[in-house]
């Protein structure tokens, strides 16, 4: 037998209910646009906001303008001369200076040479060339950061005299490490055969004759100074 599913009915009833025409694909015929609704002159520009009533708008502040019933203020009179005044304001005044222009070629345009900055304006001021003071100043600072460094560069090499006691005890352990060096040279046997025993006798002779130098030069000078590390 050919298998059905349980579910075919209540599918059925499902796509029943739903069923719609033309859902996904549109309706089969387009209803074409009526000829009255052509596309008009002006019609996809902004249009302004309708204007508003009179009553609606902001009331215009009063200007400062003198009224038709105002009257200006009468009966002042003055005896200055004022054509003869202008005359010998115009004939004491001091000539102007033309202010100085360049030009790039004989029909072109004119330039103030204030503003093209081919005038050397900075080279006459008072502080032109002269050094600003924050740098000197941050010179003497590092003078005085180096000074310092200096003065503790020398307090921390400075040299240091050892005590009696100190002395003492170093004469004591060279003479101390001398004695096991030499009992350790002692115990060599005289023929010396293989090169490794050689060169162990010339190493052990080395350091018991540099020992021995230490030894003498402590010995011969009381004051011994030695450097900081």
């Amino acid at each position: 037998p050919r298998y059905i599913s349980k579910f075919r009915p209540s599918v059925k009833r499902e796509a029943e209910k739903n069923k719609a025409q033309c859902k996904t694909m549109g309706p089969a015929k387009v209803a074409l646009p009526s000829p009255e609704d052509f596309l008009r002159k002006h019609s996809k520009e902004p249009k302004l906001p309708e204007r508003k009533k009179e009553h609606d708008r902001k009331k215009v502040p009063a200007l400062s303008v003198p009224q038709s019933t105002e009257h200006p203020v009468m009966g002042i009179q003055s005896k200055k001369n004022f054509i003869k005044a202008n005359a010998l304001a115009v004939i004491r005044a001091l000539p102007k200076n033309p202010q100085p222009s360049c030009v790039d070629r004989r029909q072109g345009d004119k330039y103030l040479l204030e503003t093209t900055g081919l005038v050397p304006k900075y080279v006459k001021k008072k502080d032109y060339g002269v050094v600003p003071k924050y740098i000197t100043q941050r010179k003497e600072e590092m003078r005085a950061q180096k000074e310092t460094s200096a003065l503790e560069h020398l307090e921390k090499n400075a040299m240091k005299r050892l005590s009696d006691e100190e002395r003492r005890s170093l004469l004591q352990g060279l003479k101390k490490n001398w004695d096991e060096l030499n009992c350790e040279f002692q115990h060599l046997l005289v023929p010396v055969g293989t090169l490794r025993r050689k060169l162990y006798k010339e190493k052990l002779d080395a350091q018991m004759k540099e020992l021995e130098h230490d030894i003498e030069l402590i010995e011969s000078h009381k004051d011994i100074y030695i450097a900081n590390e």
